[in-house]
């Protein structure tokens, strides 16, 4: 039997930091309500978008990146919505509507009752793919 992962603050599960698609499930399989679809879809777009993403759970949070290349979005769960994090949003078009304190960051914050525009969303994944990511690996 396993363990049910613990939600913390806003319901964001606690997963190990670990790479490889096993952890991003896990934490899409105990994201709490409607925030675990939202995710299972949001990752199959991903997928489906950039067939050869590489993936993994850091700071309990999914990331999606590039071998060689970095990490190009992270999500987060907070209380009422999903926060996608794109490292380079700033270079995005058309803009992303989330500003951020980090000069290249922007956010998308999806609602459970949002009406996500899948085409644009896998535009902005395609061209944040295509740029060079954070590279989590070097941080201190």
């Amino acid at each position: 039997m396993t363990k049910t992962p613990k939600l913390l603050s806003g319901g964001n599960p606690q997963i190990a930091k670990a790479d490889g698609d096993a952890p991003v499930q896990a934490w899409i399989t105990a994201a709490p309500g409607w925030k675990s679809e939202a995710m299972r879809r949001l990752d199959a777009l991903i997928e489906r978008t950039v067939p050869d993403v590489r993936k993994a759970v850091k700071w309990n949070s999914p990331f999606y990146g590039l071998d060689g290349q970095g990490w190009f979005l992270s999500v987060h769960a907070y209380t009422r919505y999903l926060k996608l994090a794109f490292f380079q949003g700033a270079a995005l078009a058309p803009p992303l509507p989330g500003p951020s304190k980090q000069k290249d960051v922007r956010y998308l914050d999806i609602h459970e009752s949002d009406e996500v525009d899948e085409a644009q969303l896998a535009g902005w994944i395609k061209q944040a793919a295509a740029l060079p990511g954070y590279l989590a690996e070097k941080r201190v």
